[in-house]
């Protein structure tokens, strides 16, 4: 999933300007805070040196306690030191109490209704920081705010800020099912990451990883997601204030559970994708899966998924689709599902195709199921994809994407037209939420890759009206990363570039640029190449220094993993400039091969080809360089399962150039003894394109 097999991307847009409802920020010093996501009003008042904090929880309350503790860690590692008994005094305080109100009543401010379920206000002066909140998750977002205050030259920003969210609901939903399954750890790492982003929603996707009893042989070994790691998931989540939502597919997306002779019963088609609606078995079994994850994730939500039900109509429910259409049966189903899940007392989740393929179906189903339309490509207006379930009285959520999915690095540019203009209409139209969805059709993404997009898509969904992208591009750095120095922003514009110049995708990168394919596309972009591999390698030495250059960087592994993105950016572009080289070093050899004055030029020629410094070898060596850096961030965050399935890969175009430098090799040793040479053409060699060929001497 999630998207047509031909999704626009490097959407180079001029974003339009704030809208006047967006969040109020005063003018700033240069040396202000970068909010991430920007807060709903920040009143500057000047700076207070910060060289130690006490931090007081007059309440008690265990879940601000562990806000607490969350604002000791961040203040010690900005090098900021925390003690019990002086330094400057932080107090977390519950709204309504006397120590709350004299704090408001001091900075002249007040907390309004609309801030009663996750809001806050900071009162930060000479004399103390206060934190304000009606909830245990207003304080810990608040605790999230003033952490972001301490400014690189540790002074704390003083002044006033009143915050609340946009969005009730702030979610990602991670693909867990296609390829990468990551370790409970990294899993924990993102939920730190995302709670601090104030992210409220994580939604696991699941097509067959969960490890239900009594299906235990669906999740292929070392893939599956057990009772006891739900159970440990759950419980870290919850201190972070976030809601895991199980996404188990129940209807499409199923091949890896079909694929089982024992529920071929319950196949719309042989092995294949899609639940078959009215099959006796369908929904005992879709009750068992959903009554277990209700079980193991508590909370008000399940997501059915239910999207791109592709099969639907073509095998068991082809006369029941021929006689009343594609979108009654699909909204049938949904409902019984709805009806047999009744008994858990969950609001479900559904992907909101029907807003595509029949808006008059989606009045029949049940008004309290909450509809998800996806998007995650450009549109010059996205109210079409979100009216149709709200005129209908459903409520809805919006799932923009990250564009992670068959790219060798997330595009940029389309993640930030995509969410603004999307989650911009969702709020416009009432949708009570966002899901940011990130998805590895391709099998080989990497969610280190992808936070640059998450988090763009968590300050949407946090922040009023329409997100512009500039601010959050020049705070992402420093806020992610701690890099001051704007390298790490600069090296994010250079690979936007270098994928605004040419197709980074996958299939690129893995394409022969010997096939007619590889010819195609090297004789579209052979004039943008050099400006692409500028562009990623500009973007790899600024990583490399700031990596070299800044002791307290944060997120190593998220800095290799884009580190990684720049280097197979850089070779994908290589490896058909290597070829030209190729090809005219082959013609020029060719051309002179009978030409004893020249045959040092010749054999030069060739040698470039394949040798000790050969194109070939190149190619070879570039190859297991990106293979070695990519299995350790992979390993990073992933558990082993799968990644076979990837490195195979490498190893297939490793082995091609070894065998192509070494059929090389023996026509030069065969050229050497007899001055003949074989065809360009029966070497496989793409045609030359290079006018700087000698003429053939015969």
């Amino acid at each position: 999933m999630k998207k047509p097999s031909r999704t626009p991307r490097c959407l180079w847009l001029v974003i339009a300007a704030s809208l006047v409802c967006g969040p109020r920020i005063d003018a700033q010093p240069a040396d202000a805070p970068q909010f991430l996501p920007a807060p709903r009003e920040w009143h500057a008042n000047g700076t207070l040196a910060l060289p130690e904090a006490r931090i007081t929880v007059p309440g008690h309350n265990p879940e601000d306690e562990f806000a607490a503790s969350e604002l000791r860690a961040a203040f010690l590692r900005d090098e900021v030191r925390v003690s019990e008994g002086r330094g400057y005094t932080i107090t977390l305080l519950r709204e309504g109490t006397p120590e709350a109100t004299a704090a408001l009543r001091r900075a002249g401010t007040t907390f309004d209704s609309a801030m009663k379920d996750e809001g806050y206000v900071i009162v930060a002066d000479g004399t103390g920081a206060a934190i304000v909140a009606h909830t245990a998750n207003g304080i810990f977002y608040g605790v999230q705010t003033l952490a972001q205050m301490v400014l690189p030259s540790h002074q704390l920003a003083l002044g006033v800020v009143r915050d609340w969210p946009a969005m009730r609901w702030r979610g990602v939903d991670d693909d867990l099912s296609r390829g990468p399954v990551p370790t409970i750890a990294f899993q924990k790492r993102q939920l730190d990451l995302l709670a601090s982003y104030k992210v409220n929603i994580y939604s696991p996707y699941l097509e067959s990883t969960l490890a239900y009893k009594g299906h235990l042989m669906v999740p292929p070994p070392g893939s599956a997601l057990t009772p006891a790691d739900a159970a440990e998931l759950v419980s870290y989540a919850a201190e972070r204030h976030i809601l895991i939502v199980p996404e188990q597919e129940a209807f499409g997306h199923l091949h890896h559970v079909l694929q089982f002779d024992r529920y071929a019963e319950l196949a719309e088609s042989p092995h294949g994708h899609v639940l078959a609606p009215g099959q006796p078995g369908t929904l005992p079994l879709i009750k068992d899966w959903f009554s277990q994850a209700a079980a193991e994730f508590p909370g008000p939500f399940l997501h059915i998924g239910a999207d791109e039900t592709f099969d639907l109509g073509i095998g068991r429910t082809k006369d029941a689709v021929t006689k009343r259409g594609l979108g009654p049966v699909y909204a049938d189903f949904l409902t019984q599902i709805h009806a047999e899940l009744a008994p858990l007392n969950r609001r479900l989740l559904f992907w909101g195709d029907l807003a595509w393929s029949d808006t008059k179906a989606i009045g029949s189903l049940p008004k309290d199921m909450i509809a998800v339309p996806w998007i995650y490509w450009h549109q010059d207006n996205y109210d079409s994809n979100i009216t149709p379930f709200r005129d209908a009285g459903i409520e809805t959520w919006v799932a923009p994407g990250d564009a992670n999915w068959n790219v060798v690095y997330p595009i940029g540019a389309t993640v930030l037209d995509n969410v603004s203009g999307f989650v911009e209409a969702g709020q416009r139209l009432g949708s009570t939420g966002e899901l940011m969805t990130v998805w590895n059709d391709d099998g080989e993404g990497l969610f280190n890759e992808d936070w640059f997009g998450v988090l763009f898509g968590a300050a949407a969904s946090w922040q009023p009206a329409r997100i512009q992208p500039e601010p959050y591009q020049r705070a992402f750095g420093l806020r992610f990363y701690n890099d001051a120095s704007g390298r790490i922003n600069q090296a994010q514009l250079e690979l936007m570039a270098a994928q605004k110049l040419i197709d980074t995708s996958d299939a690129v990168f893995w394409m022969d640029p010997w096939s007619e394919e590889g010819e195609a596309f090297l004789a579209r972009n052979r004039t943008k190449l050099q400006s692409a591999r500028v562009h990623a390698e500009r973007a790899l030495e600024l990583l490399l220094e700031v990596a070299q250059d800044t002791p307290a960087l944060r997120e190593p592994d998220a800095l290799q993993a884009m580190e990684l993105g720049a280097r197979r950016i850089d070779f994908l572009a290589q490896k058909f400039e290597w070829s030209d080289d190729i090809a005219a070093a082959y013609a020029r050899a060719y051309a002179l091969r009978n030409d004893k004055e020249h045959a040092t030029e010749a054999r030069e020629a060739l040698y470039s080809i394949s040798s000790m410094n050969g194109r070939c070898q190149d190619l070879r060596d570039g190859y297991s360089l990106l293979k070695t850096l990519y299995t350790q961030s992979w390993l990073a965050e992933n558990r082993p399962y799968w990644l076979e399935n990837v490195t195979v890969r490498y190893d297939l175009r490793i082995q091609l150039w070894q065998q192509r430098g070494e059929r090389i090799d023996a026509v030069i040793n065969k050229w050497q003894k007899t001055h003949q040479l074989p065809a360009p053409a029966d070497l496989g060699l793409p045609a030359n394109s290079s006018d700087e060929v000698p003429v053939s001497v015969n």
